[in-house]
């Protein structure tokens, strides 16, 4: 049988966020980390196209993907 690593963390969450969590568990009748994990299970591959701090360029680009001029 496999041992399953299990290890506490804090995790931090707008209240708004964490309360639709909460409803879905309970609505499902599971865990706040069986739901927490599941999502991250769903959504990661879409997480890992993100580019990383050092991937982003010096530019300052606005959410439209505007380049703004560094400020001096």
């Amino acid at each position: 049988m496999a041992s399953s690593d299990k290890r506490k963390q804090s995790l931090y969450f707008p209240e708004a966020m964490l309360k639709e969590i909460q409803e879905e568990a309970a609505r499902q009748d599971r865990s706040l980390s069986w739901i927490v994990q599941k999502a991250w299970k769903i959504a990661r591959k879409d997480i890992m196209k993100y580019p990383s701090v050092n991937e982003i360029a010096d530019d300052h680009d606005d959410e439209r993907g505007r380049t703004e001029p560094a400020e001096e």
